[in-house]
């Protein structure tokens, strides 16, 4: 059986620039939110050389790339902001894990987006990448999706404490609504399963086993790809102590610390969803060795009855000369007569002996 797994990346110099992906005809567009409590700018179709007239060192900017085939423009923003080159790298390269690099002033995040496809058992993944530094966000999406639709909603009409917060809580916000997609694909995955679980009881149909491993290399898949999140947070958590790190203020690791707690109850949710499809794969076996079990029960009781008519019809096909009862008038039907009684003797035995 395919297992899911990402997509194999070509072995590339640390400098070489190669988009990886699957969405290699997405046109690559930016978006620019610039704001304070009090006010809000919003650019869209620009220039990177508009950046330095857009941004404001004094308010909170939100840079958002959607496309990552133009390489110009990704090489343009890395030399903008100073971008390390590796990690422009792993911005490029969608077969790379969930990971965490820090310096003094940049964070760089990466994280998988995982949804269920439509009509199948299959999940969607799209790489998402944050680099956070001197008060801008930047972040890489491969295509233009509604995973932030609300963020900027809510930036837009001053909805709870995003206008009042700097950079890094928009950051914990981006990543609390990825990580809702993890939500969302395991309540997708949870309800598959029960629906198998149901099937599994009445059929002992091949391509329910088949569905029972193709869901449980998925939840193996969405384990592979949390654990990896739950240590990056783990990380965020672990720089409050770090006199160095500045690109996260004091007062925004307790959002962080949060996002770790939401990933360790991922983690447990999908522990407990292969305990779940372990039930499933139970239940389809105990489905197959119940039909044996009636199949061969049927086929006992019908050798059982036929034996000793066998055994009668033997002693007549003996080729004796003097048989007694070869030359009765009724011979034959009463010998028929005596087997009927005698299978339906024993099925009536078997039937009180609740045997089928």
């Amino acid at each position: 059986m395919r297992k899911i797994k990402y997509k194999k990346g070509h072995k590339l110099h640390p400098y070489h620039l190669e988009y990886t992906g699957n969405h290699k005809r997405q046109e690559s567009q930016m978006q620019l939110f610039v704001y304070d409590t009090v006010d809000l700018i919003e650019y869209n179709d620009f220039d990177v050389s508009d950046l330095q007239k857009c941004i404001s060192v004094q308010k909170t900017n939100w840079l958002n790339i959607h496309g990552l085939n133009n390489l110009e423009l990704v090489q343009a923003i890395g030399a903008y902001f100073s971008i390390d080159s590796f990690m422009l790298t792993d911005i490029l390269n969608t077969s790379r894990r969930t990971k965490l690099e820090e310096s003094a002033d940049v964070l760089f995040f990466n994280i998988k987006s995982l949804l269920p496809a439509a009509d199948s058992d299959n999940i969607n993944i799209e790489q998402i990448s944050f680099v956070l530094k001197d008060g801008v966000l930047i972040s890489f999406q491969e295509k233009r999706s509604d995973f932030f639709t609300h963020i900027r909603e809510r930036i837009r009409t001053h909805s709870g404490l995003v206008r009042t917060k700097k950079a890094d809580y928009l950051l914990y916000i981006l990543l609390d609504a990825v990580m809702e997609n993890f939500y969302i694909t395991i309540e997708n995955e949870e309800d598959k399963v029960e629906e198998l679980i149901t099937i599994s009881k009445e059929s002992a149909d091949p391509s329910t086993l088949e569905r029972i491993e193709k869901h449980r290399d998925n939840f193996n898949f969405l384990k592979r790809s949390i654990i990896p999140l739950r240590d990056s947070l783990y990380g965020i958590k672990s720089m409050k102590d770090d006199t160095i790190y500045s690109a996260i203020e004091m007062d925004s690791f307790g959002f962080f610390s949060r996002l770790h707690q939401k990933s360790l109850e991922l983690l447990e949710q999908i522990e407990s969803d292969l305990g779940t499809l372990e039930s499933a794969s139970n239940f389809y076996f105990s489905s197959q060795t119940h039909k044996m079990n009636e199949i061969m029960k049927t086929l006992t009781i019908v050798s059982a009855i036929f034996i000793p008519l066998t055994f009668i019809v033997g002693v007549y096909g003996m080729n004796f000369e003097f048989m007694p009862e070869l030359h009765y008038r009724n011979g034959y039907y009463t010998v028929i007569g005596i087997m009927i009684l005698i299978g339906i003797a024993m099925l009536v035995y078997f039937k009180k002996r609740k045997w089928f």
